[in-house]
Protein backbone atom coordinates (compact mmCIF):
# COMPACT_ATOMS: atom_id res chain seq x y z
CA UNK A 1 0.00 0.00 0.00
CA UNK A 2 1.27 3.46 -0.86
CA UNK A 3 2.44 5.66 2.02
CA UNK A 4 0.28 8.69 2.67
CA UNK A 5 0.38 11.91 4.64
CA UNK A 6 -2.42 13.95 6.11
CA UNK A 7 -3.61 16.78 3.86
CA UNK A 8 -1.74 20.02 4.49
CA UNK A 9 -3.10 23.54 4.31
CA UNK A 10 -2.44 25.31 1.03
CA UNK A 11 1.14 26.60 0.83
CA UNK A 12 2.31 24.52 3.81
CA UNK A 13 5.88 23.23 3.80
CA UNK A 14 6.20 19.54 2.94
CA UNK A 15 9.76 18.42 3.71
CA UNK A 16 11.87 16.24 1.44
CA UNK A 17 13.47 13.54 3.57
CA UNK A 18 16.08 10.96 2.64
CA UNK A 19 16.27 7.76 4.67
CA UNK A 20 19.10 5.25 4.47
CA UNK A 21 18.37 1.75 5.71
CA UNK A 22 20.26 -1.51 5.92
CA UNK A 23 19.23 -4.52 3.87
CA UNK A 24 18.61 -6.53 7.00
CA UNK A 25 16.52 -5.00 9.80
CA UNK A 26 15.78 -1.72 8.00
CA UNK A 27 14.54 -3.42 4.85
CA UNK A 28 12.63 -6.07 6.81
CA UNK A 29 10.93 -3.39 8.92
CA UNK A 30 9.90 -1.54 5.73
CA UNK A 31 8.59 -4.80 4.31
CA UNK A 32 6.68 -5.51 7.54
CA UNK A 33 5.14 -2.04 7.46
CA UNK A 34 3.99 -2.68 3.90
CA UNK A 35 2.62 -6.14 4.68
CA UNK A 36 0.65 -4.74 7.63
CA UNK A 37 -0.50 -1.78 5.48
CA UNK A 38 0.92 0.69 8.00
CA UNK A 39 0.76 4.24 6.67
CA UNK A 40 3.78 6.54 6.79
CA UNK A 41 4.58 9.85 5.06
CA UNK A 42 5.11 9.67 1.31
CA UNK A 43 7.73 12.44 1.36
CA UNK A 44 10.51 10.04 2.43
CA UNK A 45 12.91 8.71 -0.23
CA UNK A 46 14.57 5.46 0.79
CA UNK A 47 18.12 4.44 -0.04
CA UNK A 48 19.15 0.86 0.67
CA UNK A 49 22.62 0.12 2.05
CA UNK A 50 24.37 -3.20 2.78
CA UNK A 51 24.80 -2.07 6.40
CA UNK A 52 24.59 1.25 8.21
CA UNK A 53 28.22 0.61 9.10
CA UNK A 54 28.93 1.52 5.46
CA UNK A 55 27.53 4.99 6.11
CA UNK A 56 29.98 7.67 5.14
CA UNK A 57 29.67 11.21 6.45
CA UNK A 58 29.95 12.34 2.82
CA UNK A 59 26.74 10.45 1.92
CA UNK A 60 24.84 12.19 4.67
CA UNK A 61 26.13 15.65 3.81
CA UNK A 62 25.59 15.05 0.09
CA UNK A 63 21.92 14.30 0.75
CA UNK A 64 21.56 17.78 2.24
CA UNK A 65 23.49 19.32 -0.66
CA UNK A 66 21.13 17.56 -3.07
CA UNK A 67 18.13 19.22 -1.39
CA UNK A 68 17.00 16.95 1.43
CA UNK A 69 15.44 18.90 4.30
CA UNK A 70 16.13 16.01 6.69
CA UNK A 71 18.02 12.72 6.67
CA UNK A 72 17.78 9.65 8.85
CA UNK A 73 19.12 6.11 9.06
CA UNK A 74 17.28 2.94 10.05
CA UNK A 75 19.64 0.37 11.53
CA UNK A 76 19.55 -2.94 13.34
CA UNK A 77 19.14 -2.69 17.13
CA UNK A 78 22.38 -2.14 19.06
CA UNK A 79 23.92 -5.51 19.87
CA UNK A 80 21.98 -7.22 17.09
CA UNK A 81 23.70 -6.05 13.90
CA UNK A 82 24.12 -8.63 11.16
CA UNK A 83 27.64 -7.25 10.65
CA UNK A 84 28.45 -7.43 14.36
CA UNK A 85 29.12 -3.74 15.10
CA UNK A 86 28.18 -2.03 11.85
CA UNK A 87 25.35 -0.07 13.41
CA UNK A 88 27.72 1.24 16.10
CA UNK A 89 30.11 2.48 13.39
CA UNK A 90 27.14 4.08 11.63
CA UNK A 91 26.04 5.76 14.86
CA UNK A 92 29.52 7.23 15.36
CA UNK A 93 29.49 8.63 11.83
CA UNK A 94 26.01 10.10 12.32
CA UNK A 95 27.26 11.84 15.47
CA UNK A 96 30.21 13.26 13.52
CA UNK A 97 27.92 14.45 10.73
CA UNK A 98 25.62 16.10 13.30
CA UNK A 99 28.60 18.04 14.67
CA UNK A 100 29.51 19.18 11.15
CA UNK A 101 25.92 20.23 10.46
CA UNK A 102 25.90 22.25 13.69
CA UNK A 103 29.25 23.85 12.79
CA UNK A 104 28.06 24.97 9.36
CA UNK A 105 24.76 26.28 10.72
CA UNK A 106 22.44 23.75 9.10
CA UNK A 107 21.64 22.05 12.40
CA UNK A 108 22.39 18.54 13.59
CA UNK A 109 18.73 18.01 14.51
CA UNK A 110 18.04 17.53 10.78
CA UNK A 111 19.86 14.18 11.01
CA UNK A 112 18.83 11.19 13.13
CA UNK A 113 19.34 7.45 13.49
CA UNK A 114 16.71 4.91 14.52
CA UNK A 115 17.36 1.34 15.66
CA UNK A 116 14.57 -1.01 14.57
CA UNK A 117 14.27 -4.78 14.27
CA UNK A 118 12.76 -6.38 11.20
CA UNK A 119 9.45 -7.11 12.88
CA UNK A 120 8.88 -3.51 13.97
CA UNK A 121 6.89 -2.13 11.06
CA UNK A 122 5.15 0.36 13.34
CA UNK A 123 8.51 1.69 14.61
CA UNK A 124 9.69 2.03 11.00
CA UNK A 125 6.62 4.09 10.11
CA UNK A 126 6.95 6.09 13.32
CA UNK A 127 10.54 7.04 12.41
CA UNK A 128 9.29 8.49 9.11
CA UNK A 129 6.50 10.35 10.91
CA UNK A 130 8.83 11.64 13.63
CA UNK A 131 11.32 13.02 11.12
CA UNK A 132 8.59 14.56 8.95
CA UNK A 133 7.10 16.41 11.93
CA UNK A 134 10.52 17.50 13.19
CA UNK A 135 11.57 18.88 9.81
CA UNK A 136 8.24 20.63 9.30
CA UNK A 137 8.99 22.47 12.54
CA UNK A 138 12.54 23.35 11.43
CA UNK A 139 11.53 24.52 7.97
CA UNK A 140 13.21 24.05 4.60
CA UNK A 141 16.88 23.25 4.14
CA UNK A 142 18.66 26.64 3.95
CA UNK A 143 21.00 25.24 1.29
CA UNK A 144 18.10 25.11 -1.18
CA UNK A 145 17.93 28.90 -1.31
CA UNK A 146 21.66 29.11 -1.96
CA UNK A 147 21.46 26.36 -4.57
CA UNK A 148 18.82 28.31 -6.53
CA UNK A 149 20.95 31.47 -6.38
CA UNK A 150 24.02 29.51 -7.43
CA UNK A 151 22.11 27.86 -10.31
CA UNK A 152 20.98 31.27 -11.55
CA UNK A 153 24.54 32.60 -11.41
CA UNK A 154 25.84 29.52 -13.27
CA UNK A 155 23.23 30.05 -15.99
CA UNK A 156 24.38 33.67 -16.32
CA UNK A 157 28.00 32.51 -16.64
CA UNK A 158 26.99 30.00 -19.34
CA UNK A 159 25.20 32.75 -21.28
CA UNK A 160 28.25 35.00 -21.04
CA UNK A 161 30.50 32.19 -22.25
CA UNK A 162 28.24 31.65 -25.26
CA UNK A 163 28.47 35.37 -26.10
CA UNK A 164 32.26 35.19 -25.88
CA UNK A 165 32.50 32.07 -28.04
CA UNK A 166 34.01 33.97 -30.97
CA UNK A 167 36.50 35.62 -28.67
CA UNK A 168 37.74 32.23 -27.47
CA UNK A 169 38.34 31.15 -31.06
CA UNK A 170 35.26 29.01 -31.64
CA UNK A 171 34.03 29.01 -35.17
CA UNK A 172 30.37 28.55 -35.90
CA UNK A 173 29.42 27.15 -39.26
CA UNK A 174 32.78 27.94 -40.90
CA UNK A 175 35.79 25.75 -41.18
CA UNK A 176 39.04 27.22 -39.83
CA UNK A 177 41.03 25.38 -42.55
CA UNK A 178 42.10 27.18 -45.72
Amino acid sequence: MKPETAPLPSGAFEPEITAFYCIYCGYMAADTAGALQIQYPANVKFMRMPCTGKTDVRYLLEAFEQGADGVYLVACPIGNCHHVRGNERGRARVQRAKMILDEIGLGGERLEMFFVSGSQGHAFAMAAQTMTERIRGLGPNPLKKHAKTRQLSLETVDEELDEDADFRGRKTGKSSRK
